[in-house]
């Protein structure tokens, strides 16, 4: 199989060093709009994930990312945004790193290239049938990544990748591959800059589109986020306001009473009935 690494290809500009502030903020924005084309080029790719990991978790199954480096802290970052913003179980879409919590804020040795670590990362959750993967590795060859999604598809699990290289092993090893070509890097081969933006950006795309068709989004409202503190008390109360036509004050009473922008519009539907 071949394996085309233009994660690993020079960058297009050369003698960095040389160039201005303003010459190196501006080349980074050039090569940046490279990221949104490729990341559409990818759509069709991505909606056959997010479709089938649909079906998966409406069957009670569970979303996991699995990565290492740049790729494993987005992963970990998509997951840990979706309990406060949706008010869903931290269950539900679980982030895994290679070399566990203490990677996320600074290099484990050797981590990512244990390929039978991630699988057993994943068995600490118990994983089902139901369940489903998804591997980040920008170059997709990371073995921590490949090994846990080689696994996962032979136990039965939905597997999926998002990589910025074609035809790499880890796309093989996938049964729904995402591949967002987005070039070389400014800096070669630093994977956290254009790659890393392609993949918050699918990540973004497939929790979000998950959570809104799992009824966790009404209008265009997060109305099951967690009221964690006075930013969100006060947006969810003008959420309330703006639904049930009142008061500030009574939207807030309502708020805090029922715990969620949802409950506290269900509430007073069921008392109108």
């Amino acid at each position: 199989m071949t394996q085309e690494k233009i994660t690993e290809q020079p960058s297009h500009y050369d003698h960095l060093e040389q160039m201005s502030v303003g010459e190196l903020l501006e080349h980074i924005n050039e090569e940046d709009f490279r990221v949104a084309e490729a990341v559409r080029k990818a759509m069709p790719q991505i909606e056959a994930l997010v479709e089938a990991v649909e079906q998966r978790m409406k069957r009670g199954g569970r979303l996991f990312y699995v990565g290492a480096g740049t790729s494993g802290r987005l992963g970990v970052l998509d997951a840990s945004e979706l309990p406060p913003t949706f008010g869903v179980p931290p269950t539900w879409v679980v982030g895994l790193i290679a070399g566990g919590d203490k990677a996320l804020r600074q290099a484990v040795e050797n981590a990512e290239d244990d390929a039978e670590q991630g699988w057993n990362d994943l068995l600490k959750h118990e994983p089902t049938p139901n369940d489903a993967v998804i591997g980040i590795a920008a170059s997709g060859t990371t073995p921590y990544v490949i090994g846990a999604i080689r696994k996962a598809r032979k136990n039965g699990l939905l597997t999926g990748c998002i990589t910025s290289n074609l035809n790499s092993i880890l796309a093989h090893e996938s049964a729904f591959p995402i591949e967002t070509i987005v070039g070389p890097e400014f800096v070669t081969g630093s994977s956290r800059m254009k790659s890393g933006t392609a993949q918050k950006m699918v990540l973004n795309m497939i929790s979000t589109a998950l959570m809104v068709r799992m009824g966790k989004v009404q209008g265009n409202r997060m109305v099951n986020m967690q009221l964690t503190n006075a930013k969100l008390v006060d947006r969810g109360t003008r959420m309330v306001q703006e639904l049930l036509g009142v008061s500030y004050e009574e939207a807030r009473n309502r708020l805090l009473e029922a715990g969620s922008v949802y409950a506290a519009n269900k509430m007073k539907n069921e008392e109108e009935c």
